[in-house]
């Protein structure tokens, strides 16, 4: 692989990764002045302000950064895979930002049950905002699987949910379109 592509594929892949991060904190409402929630809005605010005046908001869902998520990984998938064709790039985009948002809440549900080993500062921002973005997905599996002995296995099955998802989403996207 050209270094050049890997070094763009990764660039993309990270503000991508940033405009989903910043849309699903919005998404369960996190706390805007946290931290890392006010590193993300700076980074992609330059971009995402102009969108919005452009591009309103539906249904509680900032669409403008959401679509401007989808270009990011639509450019990066132009170059990466060097073709133009509007269906591939199409296709391939919105796959990998089902799976990106979908790894999002896995890696979040991953980093918090390690954390939960060690007992961190419950009031670090990062640790709050992991709350915060997990809480939506733990919370159904929590009412359903109460604790064993004081341990709150509901991840591990959060965890097997969200890849069976991915699977499906890339066994269907596969199918269809392979």
């Amino acid at each position: 692989m050209n270094p050049f592509i890997f070094l763009i594929d990764i660039l993309f892949q990270l503000y991508a990764t940033a405009l989903l991060i910043r849309l699903l904190l919005q998404w369960v409402r996190a706390d805007f002045y946290n931290p890392v929630s006010q590193f993300l809005v700076k980074i992609t605010d330059p971009v995402v302000k102009p969108l919005r005046r452009i591009i309103p908001g539906f249904g509680g869902i900032d669409v403008a950064t959401l679509l401007l998520a989808i270009t990011v990984i639509a450019l990066k998938s132009m170059i990466v895979f060097q073709t133009v064709n509007p269906l591939v790039i199409a296709i391939v985009s919105l796959e990998a930002t089902i799976t990106l948002c979908l790894n999002i809440f896995l890696y979040a549900i991953i980093i918090q049950a390690i954390l939960s080993w060690v007992n961190p500062d419950p009031y670090n921002p990062a640790v709050s905002l992991l709350n915060s973005l997990t809480f939506p997905i733990l919370k159904h599996f929590r009412k359903l699987i109460p604790p064993i002995s004081g341990m709150d296995i509901s991840p591990i099955f959060a965890i097997i949910t969200l890849l069976f998802v991915q699977y499906s989403i890339h066994y269907i996207f596969a199918s269809a379109f392979g």
